[in-house]
């Protein structure tokens, strides 16, 4: 795990392509304590069989993938539960 929208699997490096979620180093307190937060549920989440929708790579060579748990999006679930957003194509402030 690497934090609330980036994980490894099987030695790849996969940026979840659906949500954005604050940094663990970020701006403030309330990004960084989000940020621990979203990165422990995500490993909760990734507890059963994980289906992977690729849709190529980002521009640090990630593989860009939607990744469902149990026939749900986990990152669906991270907004739901106020620990991500859904990604519009940029970065917005979490302070």
């Amino acid at each position: 795990m690497v934090d609330g929208d980036t994980i490894w699997l099987a030695g790849e490096k996969i940026r979840l392509a659906d949500i954005d979620a604050p940094e663990i180093n970020g701006d403030c307190p309330y990004e960084r304590d989000l940020a621990l937060a979203a990165r422990d549920r995500l490993s909760q989440l990734l507890s059963g069989p994980i289906t992977l929708y690729r849709q190529g790579k980002d521009r640090y060579g990630r593989t860009l993938a939607v990744v469902v748990v149990d026939g749900y999006s986990v990152g669906d679930q991270l907004v739901a539960e106020g620990l991500a957003r859904t990604w519009t194509g940029r970065r917005e402030p979490w302070c």
